[in-house]
């Protein structure tokens, strides 16, 4: 069958709203039947949804849904381009209307949208396991929000084969993207297993956008990538028998080579030998991987089995508040003002009342290691005393007033010193936490709904 490509313009939410644009032109000028999908949803992006759909029925999916999908929506509608995207978030219907509205606004034609429903498990929660160390979560927990499992690929195919032009999923396996276009135009069924692996490994190999086209790979003096400032996101080239080569959208920046698509094809993977999906259980001890030509790499050889009898679910908790608060120390003994205030702060009431749940750190000093006894400790004396140094504390609470009394402590330092502060920046959020379970494939009840039928 004629090969099929699948081209990536998102691998988190927050990522550039100008990559689909060179993407899209690329699909067209190979002129071969294509999906282009936007890879948005983290677990950590999934508990934003959940907190922003609690202030806001309408809100909850990816914020800069519209900002993605204007540049392309008009010429992938027009060539035949599918979309696939995870934008739906905690609200998919809400971002299939937003995209609806969004393609009256630039006067195209109502577009088919359907929408994958089914992640919703807070019913199996009982029968859950969980997973690694995360605790055991109740139905009736008091701190749940929602409890999401992953979704495979084939509800994605279904709504392709109907006709849908644009799918809005919430939670599903990031390779489900990829693969949900793929089985629609080749006609792969649940147990072709190496033929399903394949799809999956090109998912995995787009899902994270520019990582395997330079991004993340790049590490200056070690690992140069031209052109990062105008990288370009990768496309999948599949062939119906298993092959994949890998590629990036034209006249663009990064790299694409052995060394690129070797570090994203070993990236979360916890056993090669078994990378567990919804939709097949991947082994990539056999693949191959040839560099063809400048900027395309071609992988053969993914091995599939059965899919696991569970999936995994993201629970998200209340989480209660989070206040922080920074201030800057510059110039003359700058260390030595930014220890005392580190310590004063530490020592203040509404600080100290809040134990554990507070951390303060010197951004620049071990600020990225856990825990703050480094960063304060007296030993710590940085190469250059008298350089610059922001203090920065974080306060967990229940209620949101302790939180918010412990990040006001960072703005007292202002006058009550010490001297030389500068540049307070205080915030008082909601949070949203998350924990995971296993819970049983067979109880997961995936459907598709379309917009407008």
């Amino acid at each position: 069958m004629t090969p099929f490509l699948v081209g990536n313009a998102a691998g988190f939410s927050g990522d550039r709203v100008d990559a689909a644009a060179p993407v899209v032109a690329t699909l067209l000028a190979r002129g071969l039947p294509a999906a282009l999908t936007f890879e948005t949803l983290a677990e950590r992006t999934l508990a934003l949804g959940q907190l922003a759909r609690r202030g806001n029925a309408e809100a909850g999916y990816e914020p800069m849904l519209e900002r993605l999908l204007a540049p392309v929506l008009a010429d992938c509608l027009k060539a035949g381009i599918a979309i696939v995207g995870n934008f739906g978030a905690a609200n998919p219907e809400a971002a299939a209307g937003r995209i609806a509205a969004l393609a009256t606004a630039l006067g195209l034609a109502a577009p088919q949208i359907a929408v994958i429903e089914g992640d919703d498990v807070r019913h199996l929660l009982a029968e859950a396991e969980p997973w690694e160390a995360d605790p055991k979560i109740a139905p009736d927990d008091p701190r749940l929000v929602s409890a999401n499992a992953y979704l495979g690929a084939f509800p994605i195919a279904e709504a392709l084969r109907d006709g849908a032009r644009i799918v809005v999923t919430g939670r599903c396996a990031d390779p489900a993207l990829a693969l949900g276009p793929l089985i629609a135009h080749f006609g792969w069924r649940p147990h072709d297993f190496d033929r399903l692996a394949c799809g999956t490994l090109a998912g995995h190999l787009l899902e994270c956008g520019t990582q395997v086209s330079g991004g993340y790979f790049c590490d200056p003096g070690t690992k140069d990538v031209p052109g990062m400032e105008r990288i370009g996101f990768p496309i999948a080239e599949v062939e119906e028998g298993g092959a994949i080569t890998i590629s990036k959208a034209g006249d663009t920046g990064g790299r694409v080579c052995r060394r690129t698509v070797s570090e994203q094809l070993l990236y979360e993977i916890h056993d090669p030998a078994a990378y567990l999906t919804p939709d097949v259980t991947l082994d990539i001890t056999e693949v191959e991987i040839t560099p063809l030509s400048r900027n395309h790499v071609r992988l053969t050889g993914a091995r599939g089995r059965p899919p696991p009898s569970t999936l995994k679910a993201t629970i998200s908790l209340d989480g209660g508040f989070l206040g922080e608060g920074e201030i800057g120390y510059a110039g003359p003994a700058a260390y030595a003002r930014a220890l005392a205030a580190a310590r004063a702060l530490k020592r203040r009431p509404a600080v100290a009342a809040l134990g554990d749940q507070v951390r303060i750190e010197l951004i620049g000093l071990c600020a990225l290691h856990d825990g703050d006894a480094g960063t304060l400790a007296a030993d710590r004396v940085p190469a250059d005393p008298d350089g610059e140094f922001r203090v920065r504390l974080a306060a967990r609470s229940p209620a949101r007033a302790p939180a918010e009394a412990a990040a006001r402590e960072v703005l007292a330092l202002y006058c009550c010193g010490p001297a030389g502060g500068a540049g307070v920046r205080l915030a008082v959020t909601p949070r949203i936490a998350t924990t995971s379970a296993l819970v049983p494939a067979a109880g997961v009840r995936p459907r598709v709904r379309f917009l407008d039928r």
